[in-house]
């Protein structure tokens, strides 16, 4: 049995932490401060704390490892090994070299692709197939250690970033036993990443919301409608009036339709169905909400505009 610290903040990582933690002695669980969230800033303990507490585990939480008193505190614990999964601090060389064997991280693709904030994302994004989580040395340079293991599992056409998400966060705790069994009794010693086969997944922003429909492809607006669900999300600006007057559309379920063509750039109804015309191809539409109303399905959506006088085609931008 490892004397374990573990790292980690949101909701990928509690899968692992449980996981370790009827495993292995878990000395003490770090995780991010309590921060304001929402319209109303409430303030709430991340999803790791939440964990951590109904687990009897400690909970320490500095604003940065590197205050006065956090190294040594933390050297104090006697680790054989620290488990960073999605903790959201960087940690300096002093930290990488205290634990006996180590540190180890959880990442949510296969490694050397989609180094970096958002590889969950991306890899839908990216129109990759194949998706996973790899279990790595931590070293200073962002997500370039040496590869422990990695499991794969398919990426379908309805995977969103949500269930992709949930998928690899157990797999993720599937995976870091037999790394920990193998790193405790020698067996497993990691194999460097091949540098010419990196790829960045950047951080998400709000501003990836926006889709253009009359540019770009149905298949890349179905890869962003799916990648960035829940969040940040897609959305269009709809024109209901001559005069040009328009309203945000967000799209919450949608589906890739290549067999069928619209007016590029524009909602449009045909034999029932309502989709979004794109460069090439179209999204049918099955669950959309206007700012500030509730999310509807396509015949609600349908009658909403009919009650308004509004008929279809309607133009985008």
């Amino acid at each position: 049995m490892l004397k374990i610290v573990f790292m980690g903040t949101p909701e990928f990582a509690v899968p692992a932490l449980e996981a370790v933690a009827k495993a292995h002695e878990v000395l003490h669980v770090y995780t991010q401060p309590d921060r304001p969230v929402g319209r109303g800033l409430e303030v709430r303990q991340s999803a790791v704390k939440q964990a951590a507490l109904k687990l009897g585990i400690p909970v320490r939480q500095p604003e940065k490892l590197s205050q006065p008193g956090e190294f040594e505190f933390l050297s104090a614990l006697k680790p054989d090994l620290i488990l960073i999964v999605a903790y959201g601090q960087i940690l300096r060389r002093n930290v990488l070299d205290l634990p006996r064997l180590g540190c180890v991280n959880i990442h949510s693709s296969l490694l050397p692709r989609w180094r970096g904030a958002a590889p969950i994302q991306w890899a839908i994004l990216g129109g990759d197939s194949v998706s996973g989580v790899t279990t790595m040395r931590l070293v200073e340079k962002l997500d370039a250690g040496d590869i422990l293991l990695q499991k794969e599992t398919p990426i379908s056409g309805s995977d969103t970033g949500g269930t992709l998400h949930d998928r690899l966060a157990a797999i993720g705790a599937e995976l870091i036993l037999p790394t920990l069994s193998g790193l405790e009794d020698g067996s497993l010693k990691g194999r460097a990443q091949d540098e010419s086969a990196v790829t960045y997944a950047s951080k998400l922003t709000k501003e990836m919301e926006a889709i253009a429909p009359a540019s770009e492809t149905a298949q890349v607006v179905d890869r962003k409608i799916r990648a960035l669900n829940p969040w940040p999300g897609t959305s269009v600006w709809v024109k209901l009036t001559k005069d040009g007057a328009s309203e945000r559309l967000k799209i919450k379920r949608a589906s890739l339709r290549l067999d069928v063509q619209g007016p590029a750039g524009s909602i449009f109804e045909r034999s029932g169905m309502v989709a979004i015309g794109c460069s090439a191809g179209s999204i049918e539409l099955h669950e959309v909400q206007w700012d500030g109303k509730k999310a509807v399905d396509a015949a609600a959506f349908l009658n909403g505009l009919k009650g308004r006088g509004i008929s279809l085609p309607l133009m985008l931008g």
